[in-house]
């Protein structure tokens, strides 16, 4: 029996190395950890549980049957993250770079399928060369399976892509159908078709990093959530995000204790948000001095940042925000921030994760571009998944809220639970200055004073007209609230809210505008 144990433990040793040591070596040199030390960082110490290691693959072509692969190219298995259970697999660069083939997909499938079983999240760290060319169609075939349990296990749990090296071709569409990408600055890559091609077919002139590097996908595609300098920051801010989330869409997310005997009392509030609707401010300031220690989580921080989406908690809750910037484009939807918005509800409400919305816009973004690219359709986005979504929603009305933009933007009439507004908001069809000169223009154009006139006539529209008592009188706003009591009305809505149960109409699914 010793020398079975023995060989047993050569066996593991070998697969342990992966590619060997001038490959691992190789990995290093480019600033990059292999598979497995990125797994040591990422879950809890001592709690990795290896499955599969002794898989290999079965094909003969091209001289593949004298070829070693150990582990397949991917290290699989199951561990904790803050004492919490999750599936994780690891793409071995050093092994056929990574390349997926039929067996290699089989591993990342068994521990999907496990997750899933489980009820647990699925963290992928993706670092590949993308089809393994040699196995030919099982490769691809390989991908489908892949996508398959991708998309249908959206939404059951938690599904986590973190893009450690390249991500080419097929490979790309496993990340891009999970919930939340993140890439590392100057090592992470995706792009369907690289530079040569590209230069080939079209004849334009590309590098790798401008083509597909983490800042590309974090601020102009928005296909990457989170980036961070190095590995190990992005492998702690995975830690830091599952925090906020539960295990599967069965369960609440997890619940930190506070002391509920701080004074929810903010005198800061008063000042952050200006009178006049055309002065700026940061609506971050706003949320940091609503939430508990000031720790908010945001996602596509640069990606549509005339919106600002993240995790926070309040009362010890975890819970999802989404908030007009008008430091950006004052606040306005636009196509990118209608797509931002309407997947970050769909994920909050898919995991039980209370929505709060901080308004502060004027409409939806004007001009031909956004009508011909199709701010419609886009825009439609946010009404659907507010409308939707079933988890608590509260609305606070900081100051302007018009047109469409309010109705979208969870108002009571699309199935906000409450909606609260401060003292100085307007909410109206459209702004005082604009609704003036159309409802007055008689008056005004035959005025001897059109100016003074003018601005009479605005402020007559401002009082009768956009004031929150307008809106409250109707049902339209819960109510009216001092900006410095907003944390405390928010924990008592949150806790009134806790056992909310909202069924919709039984249904195959919905079609949301895509």
């Amino acid at each position: 029996m010793l020398t079975k144990i023995k060989e047993l433990q050569e066996r593991k040793s070998k697969i342990e190395l992966g590619g060997g040591k001038k490959k691992i070596e190789s990995q290093h040199s480019k600033g990059k950890l292999t598979a497995r030390e990125r797994i040591s960082l990422l879950l809890d110490e001592g709690t990795f549980v290896e499955l599969n290691p002794f898989i290999e693959h079965r094909v003969t072509n091209f001289g593949l049957d004298k070829v070693e692969a150990p582990g397949e190219g991917v290290v699989t298995g199951y561990g904790k993250i803050n004492g919490r259970g999750v599936y994780v697999f690891a793409q071995d660069f050093t092994v056929f770079g990574g390349a997926l083939g039929e067996m290699h997909a089989k591993k990342i499938v068994n521990i999907m399928d496990l997750a899933v079983k489980n009820g647990c999240p699925i963290i992928g760290l993706n670092d590949s060369g993308g089809a393994r060319i040699q196995e030919g169609v099982i490769s691809l075939d390989g991908y489908g399976h892949i996508f398959y349990r991708n998309s249908i296990y959206s939404g059951v749990v938690p599904q986590i892509s973190v893009i450690m090296g390249p991500s080419a071709g097929g490979a790309v569409y496993s990340p891009a159908i999970t919930d939340f990408i993140f890439m590392v600055e100057n090592t992470s890559k995706m792009f369907i078709t690289g530079p040569k091609v590209i230069e080939a077919v079209t004849g334009e002139k590309i590098s790798s990093e401008e083509l597909g590097g983490a800042s590309v996908h974090s601020t102009i595609s928005g296909i990457a959530h989170f980036i961070s300098p190095t590995e190990v920051e992005v492998l702690e801010q995975v830690r830091r995000l599952l925090s906020y989330l539960p295990q599967n869409n069965q369960e609440k997310p997890p619940t930190l204790e506070v002391n509920n005997n701080d004074d929810d009392w903010c005198e800061e509030l008063i000042d952050i948000v200006p009178i006049e609707g055309t002065k700026v401010y940061d609506v971050r300031d706003v949320i940091y001095n609503i939430i508990d220690d000031g720790d908010f989580m945001e996602v596509h921080a640069n990606f549509a940042k005339n919106i600002v989406v993240g995790f926070a908690r309040i009362s010890g809750e975890s819970v999802g925000i989404i908030a007009n910037q008008p430091k950006v484009m004052a606040g306005g939807l636009d196509i990118d921030s209608s797509d931002k918005i309407a997947r970050f509800i769909r994920f909050c409400d898919s995991f039980n994760i209370p929505l709060i919305t901080f308004e502060d816009v004027t409409g939806f973004f004007p001009g031909v571009m956004q009508e011909h690219r199709g701010i419609i359709r886009h825009g439609a986005k946010i009404l659907y998944a507010y409308s939707e979504a079933t988890v608590p929603k509260i609305t606070v009305i900081l100051r302007k809220a018009y047109g469409g933009a309010y109705v979208a933007l969870n108002s009571k009439s699309i199935g906000a639970d409450l909606v609260f507004a401060w003292p100085n908001a307007e909410i109206a069809v459209m702004g005082p200055e604009g609704a003036a000169g159309i409802i007055f223009s008689k008056e005004i154009n035959e005025s001897q004073d059109p100016v003074k006139t003018r601005l009479e006539k605005i402020q007559e529209y401002r009082e009768k007209f956009a004031n929150p008592y307008v809106a409250a009188s109707m049902g339209m706003v819960d109510d009216i609230i001092d900006p410095r009591e907003t944390r405390k009305k928010l924990k008592q809505a949150l806790s009134m809210l806790k056992n909310k149960k909202e069924s919709r109409p039984r249904k195959k699914h919905g079609n949301i505008p895509l």
